[in-house]
């Protein structure tokens, strides 16, 4: 299986994904931001009403011959969704729409590799002798969904759940050829982050790569630091990480990654080889931004959508109450250095964002066209604010100019259409797939909307829920 990514919008052609998993169901209130989950979902509707949809366009435009003419059949409730089910003799098994249930479940049928995993996991979560015992001797596809769903004999929780593996751009990045495994902020996504390593060291697909998967190192000592906080943790999640050509890498600093995990990925992206630069964009460390994929991503080689108050220079459109002068206001721009293999002590700075941007897709992508940016909300107060919170920014690139969103957010919807965009909603499309009225190969400048009145509560769009393994190389 190839692996490489070196660019945000050559054509997909696959991908990890993780489908909403019983262990979304069971989130308490109480429990939710603790789970970095900002409300809890209604499991049913996530799944049949929504991400669904994600899983069928995935198929249609990366594996379309397990597809294509089944659409009616796939959801016959007679086949309980299946099609969906990694453990059921109706999963899609795709090669390109890769489900990390099934990863693990394929691991776990190596005796060796399940009980090194299953103490590993149970040290984590603190599990007794003898649950530790009965889950070595769980067979393999039911020892992976009590993994991930915290759920025993699909009704006895052991341990936390981990909803947050649907978002599995943040267990690792592929850069070019290497695979950069994250290094979680949070004690949340410990269990998932000790899964994605097992998955990615024994898994056969990942053979040929095992020498340039990047595990990024702890700061020298830091357990010897004097009092209870060690210093600044070294963290790193994958929302924080963008390739946007094979030569040149962005990082953020947020409220996930920490600069001391900016510092240690640069410097492993040039002692590899793997980059000639790398740009450092700090951002607040506010669980409104939460990663730099919250507030842009990119659509084409000249095109961008982003979330005005924190990148332009520009006046603003809106009427916001915020004075724009204030000290406060200008900690909201980020800072932004850019670090070349030959010459590290010389960083250049950008002044905003947009600057940045631009300067990729005219100098690194040489796009050869104007620069855009659609802006969240459509630069307009209190629209780009509400829909950055619902992920305005966090687009998904299929191809060029063809990106996956959420239907919710109105404003940046109409602000696609104000730049030429078509827009068609993902049942529209997978209606005129099947029925051969739409052609795949002649979809271009797209923006594809996506049922999201549960699925967006859980706080993130389809850039969060994707890892690209490969892409096609940016002409």
């Amino acid at each position: 299986m190839k692996i490489n990514v070196s660019s945000e919008t050559g054509t997909l052609r696959s991908l990890i994904i993780h489908s909403p998993d019983s262990g979304i169901g069971r989130v308490a209130p109480s429990k939710a931001q603790d789970w970095l989950f900002e409300d809890i979902l209604h499991l049913e509707t996530v799944r049949k009403k929504e991400y669904d949809y994600y899983v069928k366009l995935l198929m249609y435009f990366l594996d379309p011959g397990k597809i294509k003419g089944r659409i009616s059949d796939i959801d016959s409730p007679a086949n309980d969704r299946e099609f969906f089910k990694p453990s059921k003799p109706g999963f899609h098994s795709s090669d390109k729409v890769i489900e990390m249930e099934r990863l693990l479940s394929e691991i776990l049928e190596d005796e060796m590799i399940c009980l090194k995993l299953t103490s590993a996991v149970c040290a984590i979560e603190g599990c007794s002798y003898a649950l530790q015992t009965q889950l070595s001797k769980t067979p393999a596809s039911e020892l992976a969904r009590v993994f991930i769903s915290g759920t025993l004999n699909s009704e006895e929780m052991i341990f936390p759940p981990i909803p947050n593996l649907i978002f599995t751009r943040d267990i690792g990045i592929v850069i070019n050829d290497h695979i950069l495994l994250n290094k979680p902020a949070k004690k949340a996504r410990a269990r998932e982050t000790l899964l994605a390593r097992y998955i990615f060291f024994n898994h056969p697909i990942f053979s040929e790569y095992r020498n340039k998967i990047l595990e990024i190192p702890d700061t020298v000592k830091y357990f010897l630091r004097p009092g209870d906080d060690p210093g600044e943790r070294t963290t790193i999640e994958g929302g924080d990480v963008m390739v946007v050509s094979k030569d040149h890498i962005l990082i953020g600093c947020s409220e996930r990654t920490s600069s001391s995990g900016a510092n240690e990925a640069i410097k492993l992206l040039f002692e590899r080889g793997i980059a000639e630069k790398v740009t450092v964009i700090k951002i607040p460390p506010k669980r409104d931004y939460m990663h730099i994929d919250t507030l842009f991503t990119q659509v084409s080689r000249n095109t961008w959508v982003v979330f005005a108050p924190v990148a332009t220079l520009q006046p603003y459109k809106g009427k916001e109450a915020i004075d724009y002068l204030s000290e406060k206001r200008n900690k909201e721009k980020p800072e932004i250095l850019q670090f070349r293999k030959d010459r590290l002590d010389k960083p250049e700075t950008f002044p905003c964002l947009e600057a940045l941007l631009k300067d990729i897709s005219e100098n690194d992508l040489n796009s050869g066209e104007e620069t855009r940016f659609i802006y969240s909300g459509n630069n307009e107060f209190p629209f780009d604010a509400r829909e950055q919170w619902t992920d305005s920014c966090n687009v998904l690139a299929l191809k060029e100019g063809v990106v996956l969103g959420y239907d919710r957010n109105d404003k940046t919807i109409e602000a696609f259409r104000l730049n030429g965009f078509s827009i068609i909603h993902a049942g529209e499309l997978l209606n005129g797939l099947e029925e051969g009225k739409i052609n795949i190969q002649t979809i271009n400048k797209t923006l594809i909307l996506m049922p999201s009145a549960e699925l967006s509560r859980a706080r993130g769009g389809f850039h969060c829920m994707s890892m690209p393994l490969h892409r096609d190389e940016n002409d």
